[in-house]
């Protein structure tokens, strides 16, 4: 299974990101669909509202967020479905946070490989 890559939505569509997976349950602020390119929207494996408000009023708590995120994503009825997409082809799960080194899109990778 080749390993998903993940990338910032904004950052310009490469011919050689495969399928672009939308991770993010809020569609990315200023940003238009055709500039997107995104091929699955997967609002449903994003952190839940309330998970995600409480990390981004305060990100220094990454180590915390991590590990309930990734309780919630390995309970979400949509991880079976986005590993069966990572398996059959190669996938770019997409963001719109700001901060590279600390979102959920690299968890899933995690938990995608």
């Amino acid at each position: 299974m080749p390993v998903p890559r993940v990338k910032r939505v904004y950052e310009p569509p490469a011919e050689d990101d495969g399928l672009r997976v939308l991770v993010d349950r809020l569609w990315p602020r200023g940003l238009s669909k055709d500039r997107a390119r995104v091929d699955e929207w997967l609002k449903e494996i994003a952190p839940s509202p309330g998970l995600r408000k409480q990390f981004h009023a305060r990100p220094e708590r990454w180590d915390d967020f991590r590990d309930a995120y990734l309780a919630e994503a390995r309970a979400n009825p949509a991880l079976p479905g986005l590993r069966s997409l990572a398996r059959r082809q190669r996938i770019t799960l997409l963001y719109a946070f700001h901060d590279e080194a600390h979102n959920h899109a690299l968890l899933l990778r995690e938990l995608l490989r």
